[in-house]
Formats: structure tokens, C-alpha cells, sequence
């Protein structure tokens, strides 16, 4: 309750009188700040969570996410979207009573699709851990089943304030939800394999069950120190649930009542009900779609890869030349631990797409609101700055990440897999060689869909990614059953998928606007200058390692590509005048540049 209150005493800056409406610049700058922080908070927890359970301990704890992701999804169908798209064009048309009717209606939505969704998620456990032939993850999904509601619940507030511009709330959520898993979910974890092993050491028996060596006591407990983890989500899902909620209790929305007098009556209940649905569905299948190829890739992955250690081990086994550990291969859970290597992978290269979502967000009141006032300039230069910024963090960061993989794993994971190899992160940096390129695509992407959705075209990312989904599903299909590529494979699924997603949206954007973006300056110029920045990269920690230790030289390395990458961008003057306008003290910076003619 402490943190509650000292986060919202940071949060409340805002005039107690008027409402607050963020430009797109600083709402996107609130969001991406507020992403950066719950991604290091992130690294936080999974990082030392990865060194408590393990290859295969975040096995389970990844397979858990997968059938959690799909059914959140259903569960909010795309509501938070149509709500934050309606209310700021409500606002835009000053129909304040519409604004306020539509967060009445969205409370019974949430908490009915939250509670169903939780009821989904626990009787699907059964069959779900039966298909995967995974059952100790029964105990991390029981575990996160009560998120389901809770997400729900924040997202009653969190839509609802988005489309009144103001992110603050949606932002310091998030923080507090972040903080909340970190304390709780390590806690907790850590606390059950401490709690298992000193049984063992004592009676030979862990949690009840005999173990007749110490490897054999500790896989015992990381189903349940899986568990512990999931259940500090939970736990931290509720604190982010109390922020938001005592939020709107203390300080409301900030409409006036001379905006509600001189408001135009509102639409019928049933109408802006009929509304919200058919812009969240379309929304929402969308999100369902790619949630529901995450738990399909989980099971088909790890499906694949057990069919593979059935029929030919060997074949994989030498790939990677006795990385995995013997007792992993002999208890028959090497697809569990191969898909744990992945999520170490993806507890990284994940940062990148989580900043662009919140530019994503900033991104849909920004257009929406330019969309229905119809300024044609305004319009395309929202589009190109919001495609801009996107590219400028997540070609360079997807490229780095591609360059440095070995570097940057060992960096974050280095006491993993201590002894002849280190196991976890080699398999692990591999994947991320390709996975990536494919970042930046995934990165792109969502700010593309929103803001198509934002000018109206709802139905069109759903059938973007539907086409999407089916070439991933048949390329991971294909060559994670190849026992050569195996586990690799699901990064060229993900690659091809957002890449088909990434050009057509942005063809239909082009289309559906009749606006014809500078390319050169929003996609080739941010390319020249972030592979400037991954050369550099690459080059200075080959050479750096020679003379320092691995890791400093990875540390400096990035500095380096990072320094690069500002000299380019200035050099090729690929950053105009309105980009750094909407900066913080843009002004000053702007015309520190001009007197040297870098603008």
C-alpha cells in the first residue's frame, strides 16, 4: 500500500481543476518510459528467476504464459482498444456524455469476459497439460488463472484514460503491477525450492514425494517454485488492480460539468454497446489469433521436439554436443528444457516490441483524433512520426541483438550453465541470432495495426495476422521437426510472419489514408544508420575482448555502436526539425544542431 501511494503521488502532477490531455509526443514518451521500466523490472525478476528454476523449471512457467496469452485475450476481445478509439473521438466531437456512458458499460463487460476467462483457463488446464505431456505445469496455471480477471479489471480504467490522453495512469499501473511481481514472484519461488530442498536434506522426501538424489529433489520442486513465481503475477496483477482503481476513485476523469451541460445528448445504451463490439471484435480476434499461435507453438513446438528424442535423439542430441545435461535426457523433459532456452531468449529480445506497444498506445487517441477532425497534414505527419520513432528504436535494437547475441546472453545470463559450456545461454544466444531480425518486424508491427485500426479499418489487422499466423504455424511445423534446426526453427516462423504483416499493413495504411510517406526518410535513412550502428557493434566487441574481459568489452561495445548511431543519424540528418521539437527541451537541443548544421 506504500508503493501505491508513493507512485500516485508521482503520477498526480496534473492540475487539480482541468483535465489532463497528453500530446502524442509526450503520452508516447510517457508510455515507452513506462515500458523501458517494466522490461528492466521484467529482467529483474526473470533473470534471477531463470538461475532459481532452471532450463526446465521455465519450461513450465513459459508454457503456463502460452495458454494464459490466448485466453486474456478473448477475455478482453479488444475492449481497452474500442474503448480508448471511442472515447477519444467522443472527445474530439466534445460528446462528453457518450465518454462517460461508455465507462459505465464497459465495467459489467469487463468483469464478465475476466470472470470467464479465469473459468476457461482452469478447466482448459487438464487437457492442456495432457497435449504439452507436461502435468507439473497443472500448478503454475492455477496459479495465474486469477490474472485473467484482475488484467481485466485494470483494463476498465486503463482504455478509458488512454483515450482521454492521458497515459500517466495506464503507465504507473504497469509499474506498480511490475514491482509487485519482482518482490512477490522471486519471493515466493525462491522460498519453495529453499522450503523442498531442506525436506529432502531432512527426510529424503520432497513435498511428500521420495527422491532418491539431490538432481532428482531439486526437478521435484521446480514445478512448484514455478507455481510461486506465477502466483507473485497474480499477486502483483491485484496491486496494479488497486492502484488504477484508487486513481479514478481520488482524482475521476476531470470532465467538467459545463463540458457534460453543453455536451450533445447521448447515443442509446444499446447503440454505443453495438459500437464497442464491432470495433473490440475485429480488435479482438486479432489478439486472439496471434495469442492463440503462441499456445500452439508451445504445444506443437514441444510436441515436435519430443516426437524427435521418440524416433531419432541422437540427431538432435549431437547438435548441440552434450549441452543438454544428462539427467535432463534420461527423465525425458529435453522438449521442456529446449523450450525453457527459448524463453530465456525471449525475456530479451521481448523488450523491444514491449516499447513499440507503447508508442502503439499513445499512437491510436493521437490518430484517431487527427482521423476525425480530417487535417490531412496532421495526418501524415502523426503517421510518419509514429512510424519514424518506431523504426529508430527497433531496427538498430533488433540488429543488435542479432549481432551481439552470444555477447549480450552471456552479459545478462553469465552464471547460468557454470561448469565445461555454458548450456542454456549457448542454445539460447543461437535462437536469438535470427529472432532478432524478426523483433524488429514483431517491434513495427503493432503500431502499424493501431493505427489502422485508429482510421477506422478494424477488420484489416485481423486478417493480416490470420495469414500471418498460418505461415508460422506451417513453418514451425516444418523445421522444428527437422532435428537439425529443432527449437531454432520457431524464430524463422516469427521472422516470415511479421515481415508478411509488416508490408501489408503498411501498404493498406498507405491505401486507406491516400498519404504516401517519405520513405527515405522514415525507413532507409534509420537502416543506413543501424547497420552503421551493428557494424560498429559487432566490430568493437570482437576486438575489445582481446584486450578486456568478455563482458566489459560487451558493455563498451554497445556505447560504442550506441555513439555511432547518433553520429549517423546526425550525419545523414535522418531527424528533421518537428522530430526534435518533441523532445524534452527539443527547443534547446534544435538549436545547438542548427549552429552546427546537423538539422
Amino acid at each position: 500500500m506504500l508503493l501505491i501511494y508513493v507512485v500516485s503521488v508521482i503520477d498526480m502532477r496534473e492540475s487539480e481543476n482541468n483535465r489532463v490531455s497528453q500530446s502524442f509526443a509526450k503520452g508516447a514518451l510517457i508510455m515507452t518510459i513506462c515500458m523501458v521500466i517494466v522490461k528492466i523490472m521484467g529482467a529483474f525478476f526473470k533473470i534471477p528467476l531463470a538461475k532459481i528454476l532452471g532450463g526446465e523449471g521455465m519450461g513450465y512457467f513459459n508454457s503456463a504464459y502460452s495458454l494464459y496469452n490466448p485466453i486474456y485475450a478473448f477475455a478482453t476481445a479488444g475492449l481497452p482498444i474500442a474503448i480508448a478509439r471511442m472515447v477519444s473521438g467522443d472527445v474530439a466531437r466534445k460528446r462528453f456524455k457518450d465518454v462517460k456512458k461508455i465507462h459505465k458499460i464497459s465495467i459489467p463487460m469487463f468483469i464478465l469476459t475476466g470472470t470467464l476467462g479465469m473459468l476457461i483457463m482452469l478447466v482448459g488446464s487438464f487437457m492442456y497439460a495432457r497435449i504439452t505431456k507436461a502435468p507439473g505445469v497443472l500448478y503454475s496455471i492455477f496459479m495465474l488463472a486469477p490474472t485473467v480477471l484482475f488484467s481485466c479489471l485494470i483494463s476498465i480504467y486503463k482504455g478509458y484514460y488512454e483515450g482521454l490522453s492521458n497515459m500517466a495512469p495506464t503507465a504507473t499501473s504497469e509499474i506498480v503491477e511490475a514491482v509487485g511481481k519482482v518482490v512477490f514472484g522471486l519471493g515466493l519461488s525462491y522460498g519453495v525450492v529453499a522450503c523442498g530442498m531442506n525436506e529432502y536434506y531432512a527426510k529424503g522426501t520432497v513435498f511428500g514425494k521420495a527422491c532418491y538424489t539431490e538432481e532428482m529433489a531439486r526437478s521435484a520442486t521446480l514445478p512448484f517454485a514455478s507455481a510461486g513465481a506465477v502466483l507473485g503475477i497474480t499477486l502483483g496483477a491485484v496491486a496494479g488492480y488497486l492502484y488504477i482503481y484508487g486513481k479514478y476513485k481520488m482524482t475521476g476523469d476531470k470532465i467538467t460539468l459545463e463540458e457534460i451541460e453543453n455536451s450533445p445528448e447521448s447515443r442509446p445504451t444499446k447503440k454505443l454497446i453495438r459500437m464497442l463490439l464491432e470495433i473490440s471484435v475485429p480488435i479482438g480476434l486479432g489478439a486472439i489469433i496471434m495469442n492463440f499461435a503462441g499456445i500452439v507453438d508451445s504445444v506443437l513446438i514441444q510436441r515436435r521436439l519430443n516426437d524427435i528424442m521418440m524416433t531419432n535423439p541422437n540427431a538432435l542430441l549431437n547438435v548441440y554436443h552434450g549441452l543438454i545435461p544428462l539427467e535432463i535426457v534420461e527423465r525425458q523433459t529435453t522438449h521442456i528444457f529446449l523450450s525453457g532456452c527459448f524463453g530465456y531468449m525471449s525475456t530479451i529480445t521481448m523488450l523491444i516490441p514491449a516499447i513499440t506497444q507503447g508508442i502503439a498506445i499513445s499512437a491510436m487517441p493521437s490518430v484517431t483524433t487527427v482521423w476525425v477532425q480530417g487535417d490531412r497534414k496532421k495526418i501524415k505527419q502523426t503517421i510518419q512520426s509514429i512510424f519514424k520513432i518506431t523504426t529508430l528504436i527497433s531496427v538498430p535494437a533488433g540488429l543488435g541483438l542479432s549481432f551481439l547475441s552470444y555477447p549480450i546472453m552471456d552479459l545478462i545470463y553469465g552464471s547460468i550453465g557454470k561448469g565445461t559450456q555454458p548450456c542454456e545461454i549457448y542454445i539460447a544466444a543461437h535462437i536469438m541470432t535470427v529472432a532478432g531480425i524478426a523483433t524488429i518486424f514483431s517491434s513495427i508491427s503493432t503500431p502499424l495495426c493501431n493505427m489502422l485500426q485508429a482510421v477506422g479499418r478494424v477488420d484489416l489487422p485481423v486478417k493480416l495476422l490470420t495469414i500471418g499466423v498460418i505461415i508460422k504455424v506451417l513453418l514451425n511445423y516444418s523445421l522444428v521437426g527437422i532435428p537439425e534446426i529443432n527449437i531454432q526453427g520457431a524464430s524463422v516462423g516469427t521472422l516470415v510472419c511479421y515481415l508478411f504483416v509488416c508490408l501489408m499493413a503498411l501498404y493498406y495504411l498507405c491505401v486507406e489514408t491516400k498519404i504516401r510517406p517519405d520513405f527515405k526518410s522514415i525507413i532507409i535513412k534509420p537502416l543506413i544508420s543501424s547497420g552503421c550502428c551493428a557494424i560498429a557493434a559487432y566490430a568493437s566487441q570482437g576486438l575489445l575482448s582481446r584486450i578486456v574481459s568478455y563482458k566489459i568489452a560487451t558493455i563498451l561495445s554497445i556505447i560504442i555502436a550506441v555513439v555511432v548511431y547518433i553520429a549517423t543519424l546526425l550525419l545523414t540528418k535522418t531527424l528533421n526539425r518537428d522530430d526534435f521539437k518533441m523532445l524534452p527541451k527539443g527547443d534547446k537541443i534544435l538549436m545547438l544542431l542548427e549552429k552546427y548544421n546537423l538539422v
